[in-house]
């Protein structure tokens, strides 16, 4: 299947693109490289086709011109929560007017399907755990907005133009390529730290509790929504929640060291626990989480010392 992964570079879509890739598909990859995207080049596979662009540009209707994709994985979008409530304007225009701009030209050159990164943004603070595919949508951030609103537009583009698509809601991803740097995951940046032997930040008292989930098994449910789950949403998460305590502790046994821990009060908006119901997401697509937290850490630690030369 000839597929085009928006946001390819960055930390989740490149390793869609490698599954896809070992799969068997044909890839090609639009990402603009926006130094707070965390898109890089050094994450591009040479197998895929690499086309250096912003998903809001005219000019990626040559790109669809030219590539003619069957499928779309969308991962391409502005994804800081901070950077959403600093400049909502700039978070709309990206996961928005970039949205449509991608949806147009997959109508006009006949792609089949759009699989979309959603996020458990979209849900903000809810009522009961675990949150599932029924949960209310409460988003408590533009970034969640627009995350959320997408979704309509699929919805509407498929009742509209018949352009089938499945929607994934991640907790929070994790693993190697992701960007340790500005606001980036805990884990990432955790790791960082502890092998520069430097101090890590714990806010609040450190037990809220996040469901963390593998950035190869994500990569994974992407693949299988290619051919499953038209039309429908799907929690993409581990089922667990994990608090950044025992995350500082997981890390140090891997490295093999503490480090001075810095604490700090509660950020505004953090909500103290969340995890997932991932239920529909193993009927329907056949996709549960197969990396363990730990076994998760690892690898991500082998990651950060081998880009740290430790």
């Amino acid at each position: 299947m000839k597929i085009l992964v928006t946001g390819g570079a960055g930390f989740i879509g490149s390793h869609v693109v490698d599954i896809l890739l070992d799969a068997g598909h044909q890839v090609a990859i639009v990402d603009n490289l926006w130094k707070e995207g965390g898109g890089r080049m050094e994450n591009v596979n040479p197998r895929a086709t690499f086309y250096h662009m912003d998903i809001r540009d005219a000019a990626l209707a040559e790109v669809f011109d030219k590539e003619r994709p069957e499928a779309i994985c969308h991962l391409a979008a502005q994804h800081s929560v901070k950077i959403s409530t600093d400049d909502p304007a700039h978070d709309a225009q990206v996961n928005i007017l970039g949205l449509i701009n991608i949806l147009q030209n997959a109508t006009r050159t006949g792609t089949r399907k759009i699989v979309f990164s959603s996020s458990g943004a979209t849900y903000g603070t809810a009522d009961k755990m675990p949150v599932d595919e029924n949960t209310p949508q409460r988003p408590e951030s533009p970034y969640g907005i627009t995350k959320m609103a997408t979704e309509w537009y699929l919805r509407f583009w498929k009742a509209m133009h018949d352009l089938d698509f499945t929607a994934l809601r991640y907790g929070n991803v994790y693993g190697p390529r992701q960007d340790p740097n500005g606001e980036a995951g805990v884990i990432a940046i955790f790791a960082q730290q502890i092998l520069l032997n430097k101090p890590v930040r714990i806010d609040w008292d450190g037990e809220q509790q996040k469901d963390y989930v593998y950035a190869g098994d994500v990569a994974r449910a992407n693949l299988l929504a290619l051919t499953r789950g038209g039309g429908e949403t799907y929690c993409v998460a581990t089922g667990y929640g994990t608090s950044v305590n025992a995350l500082y502790r997981g890390l140090v046994k891997h490295v093999g060291h503490e480090v001075e821990i810095v604490r700090a009060p509660k950020r505004a908006g953090d909500i103290y626990l969340t995890y997932f119901d991932c239920r529909k997401a193993e009927k329907e697509l056949g996709w549960k989480a197969e990396v363990s937290l730990d076994e998760g850490m690892q690898r991500t630690v082998e990651y950060f010392k081998k880009s740290l030369n430790k």
